[in-house]
């Protein structure tokens, strides 16, 4: 990071990259150091000391970089490194001139990195680029207001416009902003969730009826036995280290399932306790699962199948008859097609040892209370959905679900995407959710469903859509086939942004296009009734309050809040049957209607203050009720794909770097992965590498390979030895994004399958 914008971009040359070691420990001192000093460094000490201590505090903003619940006991650091990061790039005081935008061309900017656009400086202005130039330039809020909705009342349908957001947007700001697109009359609400655990609401929306966590955070330290699937939470929620190191301390045994070593599954160095300081820290896996890509679904049914066979043994004594019994269907027909798994097809699926699986399933069937918890190494392969139903068989068989220590955990990467799902940001809200709309505020909200990610980027490729908005995020980047993206998004008339920085979806536009400055997370939100507050959902259905603590950087930015109000009054005025000019004063009024409209979020405005905030109702972790069709869970019967990889071809999966949030660079570096100066990296087991007949450290170009024989390639990668799973290979994101195709989806979710993507690896000559 840079105190001042930085003049010169970051050259990411794969030539350049330094490769050490991958470390096998996770946090410690250098995690405090990662932490710490950039923010004083960047922001100046009162400042980072202030932001630091209130982040994920009761009276605090809670920290934008993931949905890691909140303990109630917290300490005084209730933040990790990632968090550290995310801050001290969002409240830093450095913001972008409006000299920059005269200087700066649309041409010239697209040749930045993401780094160098997100170190410019925050957003400080409205900007608008006309059709035919290419330049922004700014333009004052009620001109902009204006204009955006000029061109929503000139639509032909509703439908020409998309209204997509990003995970960090509070309860209230999506629920008026999805209040305004189907009072305009569209369900075209995709968001990130599309792209992430859209499988997981899938799947565990058809088997318990709600496609949520069906733990609390203290259920952690209650577990006898905790398998970690598809994740890297050193990387991308470290703070669940420490859960981790709790449930250790009370006697917990740990699985890690995953395609690639990571340090943060392997050792935690607490850096609050003296071990974690001047020792060695927590050992976390008791085992180490090197699953092969596409492989966890056969796992689970493999270990479903050994504890079918346990009671077979010994009837009466495995399975949990009373919570089958009572309150799930399917068994029987579950265990004839169990029964008939063929043990050679999972070893290949897998890519384990028959020993390493029995030795897991001896784990499960000692174990009375059990949590799985996922991320996206489950959710985005083409057959997440039933892997992820898998996952819910084994759980089932055995009760593990509604009783303390036990459930399934699918853990969020965005603060707050969980939260806007609730609040009614989906393409395919259920009538119920739809008629309290209708009821509350006197209006008629469309039925038919709208876009997803997928389906919006074919709609804007085929013209379809004219009017684009975007309350944050970095679609363009974070979406599959890179290039696919950036021509839809060139194919709309209208592209809005509502940002804090700059980043490349900014840029690929060519008509009109506005961005608009909005106040970050950790600034004080000021409006006509006082200071307001927030409410977000982590990944455990709690809801709880967000507050900003420092003074905006401008005096010119606005909450979200206030930006829908401007153009949903610039669309209807206000004499319409919503108050949205009241809902700008003082946000108790849009909880006000929430509370109406919105299950379990009775007295609202109460609850929010209270010091814990509170839990949202759950059936199936509360009183083991279900709100499926037949009122019971479903254990079901699903024939599993398998991922053929074709000879000399690799399964690529796609993941975070260290120094990373998603679409967001702060650096090149990867510490725990022994990367620096580059991320142009794909990491390869050596027994492929000699195989393939590349060597360590060898530049590859890489083109996947897919139905529609469209040659998708990245130049100029590093291929870098590292302990991957057979067959498999991996880099960083959005890097990799370009070799996912637009079509290649999870059956059932639609989410972008990055996670088993056949890639065949080209040497660089020269």
């Amino acid at each position: 990071m840079a105190a001042k914008a930085p003049i010169q971009d970051i050259d990411d040359d794969a030539r350049d990259m330094e490769v050490g070691p991958p470390k096998d420990w996770a946090a410690g001192v250098p995690g405090v150091l990662h932490s710490m000093v950039p923010g004083i460094r960047e922001m100046g000490a009162r400042r980072a000391l202030t932001l630091l201590t209130d982040m994920n505090q009761k009276d605090g903003f809670d920290c934008m970089s993931c949905a890691w619940a909140d303990p109630d006991h917290r300490k005084t650091f209730e933040f990790c490194e990632n968090g550290a990061k995310a801050v001290t790039w969002e409240a830093t005081p450095v913001t972008i001139p409006t000299a920059f935008w005269a200087q700066n061309s649309l041409s010239s900017l697209l040749s930045k990195s993401e780094y160098w656009l997100g170190m410019q400086g925050r957003l400080i202005e409205p900007v608008y680029k006309p059709q035919g130039e290419d330049h922004y330039r700014p333009i004052s809020w009620d001109d902009a207001f204006t204009l955006i909705a000029d061109r929503l009342r000139a639509l032909d349908s509703p439908d020409e416009a998309t209204f997509y957001t990003s995970g960090r947007t509070a309860n209230e700001t999506a629920f008026i902003y999805q209040l305004m697109a189907r009072t305009l009359g569209t369900n075209n609400l995709p968001d990130c969730s599309n792209m992430c655990h859209e499988s997981t609401g899938t799947a565990l929306g058809e088997v318990i009826g709600i496609g949520k966590s069906t733990i609390s955070y203290d259920d952690f330290g209650k577990a006898d036995l905790i398998i970690v699937m598809g994740q890297n939470p050193g990387t991308n929620h470290p703070r669940m280290l420490t859960a981790l190191e709790e449930a250790k301390d009370n006697g917990a045994k740990i699985v890690a399932v995953n395609t690639l070593h990571e340090a943060g599954l392997t050792r935690y160095k607490n850096p609050q306790r003296v071990r974690g300081i001047i020792g060695r820290g927590t050992g976390l896996a008791d085992q180490y699962l090197l699953i092969r890509a596409g492989g966890d679904g056969w796992l689970m049914k493999a270990l479903s199948k050994r504890v079918l066979e346990a009671e077979d043994a010994a009837p009466g004594t495995v399975l949990d008859h009373a919570f089958l019994d009572e309150h799930c269907q399917g068994l029987e027909e579950s265990h004839e097609h169990v029964r008939s798994l063929d043990e050679d097809m999972v070893l290949r699926a897998t890519g384990l040892s028959r020993a390493e699986i029995d030795e897991l399933a001896d784990r499960y069937l000692h174990s009375e209370r059990v949590i799985i918890t996922w991320a996206m190494g489950l959710t985005q392969h083409r057959d997440a959905v039933r892997i992820l139903k898998e996952v819910m068989n084994l759980l089932l068989l055995r009760g593990n679900i509604g009783k303390p220590g036990a459930g399934a955990s699918p853990i969020r990467g965005h603060s707050n995407v969980q939260g806007d799902r609730t609040m009614g940001i989906w393409e395919q809200m259920p009538e119920s959710f739809l008629s309290a709309l209708d009821r509350e505020f006197g209006i008629t909200v469309p039925r038919e469903h709208g876009y997803d990610v997928v389906k919006s980027v074919q709609a804007m490729r085929e013209g379809r859509t004219k009017v684009w908005m975007a309350m944050g995020g970095n679609m363009v980047s974070a979406v599959s086939d890179t290039h696919a993206a950036e021509e839809g998004f060139r194919n709309v008339g209208l592209n809005v942004q509502v940002s804090t920085k700059l980043n490349r979806s900014h840029l690929t536009v060519v008509d009109e296009a506005i961005i608009l400055p909005v106040l970050g997370r950790t600034e004080i939100d000021r409006q006509a009734a006082g200071e307001q507050s927030l409410s977000v959902e982590d990944s455990v259905c709690a809801i709880h309050a967000t507050r900003g603590k420092v003074d905006p950087v401008s005096d010119q930015l606005k909450s979200e809040v206030s930006v829908v109000v401007g153009i949903a009054r610039a669309l209807w005025g206000d004499d319409g049957p919503i108050d949205w000019a009241g809902f700008e004063k003082d946000y108790d009024r849009i909880r006000d209607h929430i509370e109406h409209v919105v299950p379990g979020f009775d007295d609202f405005n109460a609850r929010l203050r209270e010091e814990h905030g509170f839990i949202l109702p759950h059936g199936p972790r509360d009183s083991r009720t279900f709100p499926t069709a037949t009122g019971r869970a479903m254990i079901t019967v699903n024939e599993l794909e398998y991922l053929e990889r074709p000879p000399c071809r690799l399964l690529l999966q796609s993941m975070r770097a260290h120094d990373q949030f998603n679409t967001t660079i702060y650096g090149l570096d990867d510490r725990y992965r022994g990367i620096r100066k580059s991320r142009r990296v794909i990491f390869v087991n050596p027994d492929d590498l000699r195989e393939l007949g590349i060597a360590d450290g060898q530049i590859v170009d890489v083109h996947s390979e897919y139905e529609d024989g469209v040659d998708r390639v990245v130049h100029e990668f590093k291929a870098v030895s590292y302990p991957t799973s057979r067959g498999c290979a991996a880099t960083y994101f959005p890097e990799g994004n370009p070799l996912v195709p637009l079509g290649l989806t999870a059956l059932g979710s639609n989410t972008p399958a990055s996670k088993g993507v056949v890639v065949r690896l080209e040497p660089v000559t020269g």
